[in-house]
């Protein structure tokens, strides 16, 4: 008989390696199979609900590494909340309206202005919904446990009339208007957008300064004055109608040297542009404040029929330009308020594509508004009111889909007014909690500047506006009529009003003061796609019955403090006066490990299903956790293969735990925590807190210290310290006793805690782990509960005492080291030690109750009083002297004992090693062992 044959060497089945791109699709097939997903719910059904709502992707293309983020860190929360105690259910969403979409079909060969608005849109859902179904299989590889049966879609009827129920509350409440003031116009989508579909990048302008001549100068300026105006939009000069100066600024009138002209300039900008004019020389001639030059008149600079009129706004500053702003009513925001607030026409001159218009003149029609910078200029200089131009570098709105940037435009819209219930959405956050904290903040300052919401938009795939107009053109907005639109597309969809007219989609005998022939048309416009989302806690909280409003977490990117997280705020507030989450939690985006921007022009981005397919998707779960997402997060190969080894070390200790306690049931053989040697009990202490610590975490979404806290756990706690020690006793104690069986204790503990605390995170592995250990009877691991944390009682004294040793162990093995540099040691298990302590510090080991020669993995440990010492070198306030092991070494344990072959019978074995193998391996006595 071998040696080796009378060691409890650990034995599993379970792999080394994990194989993971080839098992895990088999085990999600398996979920999929056994419906583990409702299994979970079911046995969950009586306890108390947890909702996170999903922020619908938009359905177009395959997942990016941005969208794995998303979906795998809800993953972990739900499956979390689910084994926490929590009715957790997980309905996924996808966002399907908008422009997108309909530029793909253009791409494809539609053409939208050629065929029936319906037949488009049916091309339009059938595009989408095989988007919705690509995303969905992207999804499930991740390993995402979903109702994938039953997912929200926001072109799903019963979405859509949920969607307009809530546009006519806030219809009812008189929130909902038409106007026509500039907004984010984007020529290239040929639409309004709103603020949350605005992006900004740094362009390269033409900027200009030119004269303005004054017309009536109301007895303050002459004729032959001219009023220095600034621009970096040439274009709208085409619609320019005023002047805007600051009311308690001063504004000089000076005559440069050579000039009959006198000009008009802010007299704190003066000494910055007039070398721009080459005004060399010049003299000061009068000073005003903006509020004396009120009203007075100026020619425009070459429109005869225009006049502009010189106004006051508060708006105006001497950062930059000539303290005096050229002011186009129709294309700025600013401009359109102090416009309207002096009785001023918002004149439009560019179409809906970005192109001049006839009132523009008859020099512009027809022209691109970027293109006609050298026409303006060519005008001015004619007129001799150009005098210089600048570069400059600003940033600027584009639109967030075409790339492409976008003018302020005054045109008709339908608007949503913010401002009319501002203070109830921001008193409603101090109701909300945010991960991290200062998302309260952003969020707060986002709705406290913002203006009204453009909701209306210039396209044909979206929910349509359910607005009627009387023959008067008077807008109905009767919250009766949009309920009786909202039960119609709740039964036929939305394509319904693009299918019928006016009268067939109002109430059967439906009247109306203002249209006394009883005709009607309907709006062409439909609603911005924020609304659509914006709408989801109404569509999917507020609707569907194993949900709840509001919902307990939003968790998206951090762009979505503008978008989603905004624009479903907005309306819940309106429609219900409260937030639609209790909880939101923002993530920030993924970056390359450079820490540059991801792009597929740069070549740079990295697929989740590449990895899925070459790693495993468990390394981009594992990935998740390990980076800090409340910032933006670097990922490469090279990352995601750090993540891989720490995915091994972990998989590796599972498996060690998994073999060490192959031979044990704990219901057999568990042994009770008092029962417990003392460097198990501490351990007992060591994994409850471990598990105490882990659960705070998963409770306060705080993914990165879960990593931070296991990895320290596996590699310290675990590797560093009780596997170290663990090997003398699991693999040479007796296979029943007390020793090892108070070990395996732990060990199976240690085990089942990892298993389940990780299988939010890990699932597959988990799940494999599962199928190996035949004495839990669930069929899966996600359908056992978390580890509950246990109450030891206080513990204080313990983990002090311990922490103590901790250090003395620290200074034994810095003896140890300079033994073996000094080669008196190999390894530890050579070294005798002697510890001269003090009366304290051998009362410590007492009170330890474990075997201290084995905590400091030596053959032999001698405890003195430290009295008795003498030349003794201390480390670190411990008395310590090592030599060579006295004895002979055992070929079983490896260690040196004095009583080797004190059973006759075991010539190279000690007494104790001697006394096991009678017991359990009695062939030995007749086989003999080598």
């Amino acid at each position: 008989m071998k040696y080796k044959d009378t060691l409890n060497l650990g034995k599993t089945a379970f792999p080394m390696r994990g194989s993971l791109p080839k098992t895990e699709p088999i085990r999600q097939q398996k979920w999929c199979d056994s419906d583990l997903y409702n299994q979970r719910l079911s046995q969950n059904e009586k306890k108390p609900h947890f909702n996170l709502h999903d922020g619908p992707p938009y359905a177009n293309g395959n997942i990016h590494l941005g969208h794995a983020l998303n979906k795998i860190s809800k993953d972990i929360i739900v499956r979390y909340k689910n084994m926490a105690g929590f009715y957790a259910p997980y309905v996924p969403g996808w966002d399907t309206h908008g422009l997108p979409i309909e530029q793909q079909l253009t791409k494809a060969g539609h053409d939208r202005k050629t065929m029936p608005k319906a037949e488009w849109r049916n091309l339009a859902k059938d595009f989408a919904l095989e988007q919705v179904d690509k995303q969905k299989n992207d999804f499930k590889r991740l390993g995402i446990m979903a109702d994938w049966q039953n997912p929200y879609i926001t072109l799903q009827p019963e979405f859509e009339a949920a969607q307009l129920r809530v546009f006519g509350e806030m219809a009812s409440k008189g929130y909902i208007f038409k106007g026509s003031k500039p907004v984010y116009w984007s020529w290239s989508s040929e639409s309004a957008l709103a603020e949350a579909e605005i992006e900004y990048h740094d362009i390269n302008s033409t900027s200009l300064y030119y004269a303005n001549q004054v017309k009536d100068g109301n007895g303050i300026l002459d004729a032959d004055t001219y009023f220095v105006v600034w621009t970096t939009t040439p274009f709208t000069v085409t619609a320019s109608r005023g002047i805007t100066l600051g009311p308690d600024m001063d504004y000089s009138v000076i005559q440069p040297a050579g000039e009959t002209r006198k000009f008009v300039v802010a007299t704190g900008r003066l000494e910055v542009i007039a070398p721009l004019f080459g005004w060399d020389e010049y003299k000061t001639l009068a000073t005003y404040k903006g509020e004396e030059l009120d009203r007075i008149t100026a020619y425009h600079p070459w429109d005869l029929d225009a006049e502009e009129l010189v106004m006051n706004a508060d708006h105006v500053t001497l950062d930059s330009g000539t303290g005096l702003v050229h002011t186009a009513p129709g294309f700025g925001e600013d401009d359109f308020n102090v416009g309207k607030q002096y009785g001023l026409e918002a004149v439009v001159t560019v179409d809906e594509k970005g192109y001049m218009t006839k009132n523009a003149g008859p020099d512009f029609e027809g022209k691109f508004y970027d293109d006609v910078v050298g026409l303006v200029i060519n005008k001015l200089t004619t007129a001799n009111l150009f005098l210089a131009k600048e570069k400059i570098t600003h940033s600027y709105p584009f639109d967030w889909r075409t790339k492409k940037p976008i003018i302020w435009r005054a045109v008709p819209q339908w608007f949503a007014s913010v401002g009319k219930f501002r203070q109830n959405i921001l008193d409603e956050l101090d109701n909300v909690n945010f991960f991290p904290e200062w998302g309260k903040k952003r969020l707060y300052n986002m709705i406290r500047d913002r203006g009204d919401w453009v909701i209306s938009r210039q396209r044909v795939w979206g929910v349509p506006l359910p607005i009627f107009y009387a023959e008067d053109q008077t807008p109905i907005l009767d919250q009766t009529i949009i309920n009786h639109v909202a039960d119609l597309f709740e039964v036929h969809g939305s394509n319904y009003w693009f299918e019928h007219e006016a009268k067939d989609l109002l109430p059967e005998g439906y009247t109306n003061a203002h249209s006394p022939h009883g005709q009607f048309t309907k709006e062409e416009d439909i609603m911005d796609v924020w609304f659509d989302s914006g709408s989801s806690w109404s569509g999917v909280m507020n609707t569907r019955d194993q949900l709840d409003y509001p919902a307990d977490l939003y968790l998206e990117g951090s762009d979505q403090y503008r978008g989603w997280f905004n624009s479903s705020l907005i309306t819940s507030v309106a429609v219900t006066g409260h937030a639609p989450y209790k909880n939101l939690l923002s993530q920030g985006f993924t970056l390359d490990g450079k820490g540059n921007k991801m792009s597929k022009s740069l070549g740079n981005t990295i697929s989740p299903l590449d990895v899925a397919d070459k790693m495993g998707i468990e390394i981009l779960r594992l990935w998740t956790i390990s980076v800090d997402t409340s910032q933006d997060m670097p990922v490469s190969n090279e990352i995601l293969k750090q993540v891989s080894e720490s995915y091994r070390k972990l998989r590796n200790t599972l498996r060690f735990l998994m073999a060490n306690t192959a031979d044990f049931n704990y219901t057999t053989d568990a042994i009770t925590f008092t029962d417990r040697a003392g460097h198990d009990q501490y351990f007992s202490v060591i994994l409850n807190n471990f598990i105490k610590d882990v659960r705070d975490s998963y409770d306060n979404y705080q993914f990165n210290d879960i990593f931070k806290r296991v990895i320290n756990f596996v590699n310290v706690d675990l590797s560093a310290f009780y596997l170290d020690i663990a090997k003398d006793v699991v693999y040479v104690e007796a296979p029943t006793g007390h020793a090892r069986r108070s070990m395996q204790t732990v060990f199976y503990e240690t085990l089942i805690a990892l298993t389940k605390l990780l299988l939010p995170i890990l699932p597959h592995t988990s799940e494999e782990v599962w199928e190996y250990l035949p004495n839990e009877n669930l069929d899966f691991a996600y359908l056992s509960d978390m580890p509950e944390v246990q109450n030891f009682g206080d513990t204080s004294e313990l983990l002090k005492n311990w922490a103590t040793f901790m250090s003395m162990r620290d200074a034994v093995n810095k003896a140890l080291e300079e033994a073996r540099t000094a080669e008196l040691i190999g390894k530890n298990a050579e070294a005798a030690l002697t510890l001269y302590l003090t009366t304290e510090q051998q009362q410590l080991l007492s009170d330890l109750n474990a075997d201290v020669r084995l905590l400091l993995m030596v053959s032999q440990l001698y405890i003195v009083d430290a009295k008795t010492a003498v030349d003794v070198k201390s480390y670190d306030g411990v008395l310590i002297s090592v030599k060579h092991a006295v004895g002979d070494v055992s070929p079983r344990d490896r260690l040196f004992h004095e009583d080797i072959g004190a059973d006759a019978s075991f010539p190279n074995l000690s007494k104790h090693e001697a006394d096991i193998i009678r017991e359990f391996y009695p062939e030995a006595l007749i086989e003999g062992l080598e």
